[in-house]
């Protein structure tokens, strides 16, 4: 961990030599630096269904009823961590989508545009089929919720599909 504070030091010390001197960065390197911050989320996103998956797993017997005492109060607040965490990823996909619209109208004016759609829709497929995986973890995990969390979850699951269905 010493190590790594070191080299993230360095490479801190490094960037701001850089932006001092350019006085701003590349746009590609704002580009891959959005793409690892996307990854980085899901990547997060998915082990918390992991997660909460294996926290369903422990806490169920083999009759199906609950055995730890300690699952039905953890098992709501990593679901809401991980719908949080959903709906900061559908946040990230639609500004992609709004700059790609907007790069596409400037294009119009004779901007360079980029009409390569493959990273952008390789980032919706990858948040929807997270998004599926929290959606059946969660309905699996419906008795231990209660109804009217249940309720609210699945009201915001629907707006996380509709905002990236309609947009």
């Amino acid at each position: 961990l010493r190590l790594v504070a070191v080299v993230r030091a360095v490479l801190e010390g490094e960037k701001a030599a850089v932006l001092k001197r350019d006085r701003h960065l590349p746009l590609s390197f704002h580009r891959r630096q959005e793409e690892l911050k996307f990854s980085l989320g899901l990547q997060r996103l998915q082990h918390r269904v992991r997660e909460i998956q294996a926290l369903r797993e422990e806490g169920l017997g083999r009759d199906g009823a609950v055995q730890s005492p300690k699952t039905p109060r953890e098992l709501p607040t990593l679901i809401l961590e991980a719908v949080k965490e959903l709906e900061v990823a559908k946040q990230q996909v639609l500004k992609r989508i709004q700059i790609w619209k907007r790069q596409q109208q400037l294009a119009g004016n004779g901007a360079i545009f980029e009409e390569n759609l493959a990273p952008l829709q390789k980032r919706c497929e990858n948040l929807v089929e997270v998004y599926f995986q929290l959606q059946q973890q969660v309905m699996a995990a419906s008795t231990e919720l209660g109804p009217e969390l249940l309720s609210r979850l699945l009201e915001r699951f629907n707006e996380v599909l509709s905002s990236l269905v309609k947009r």
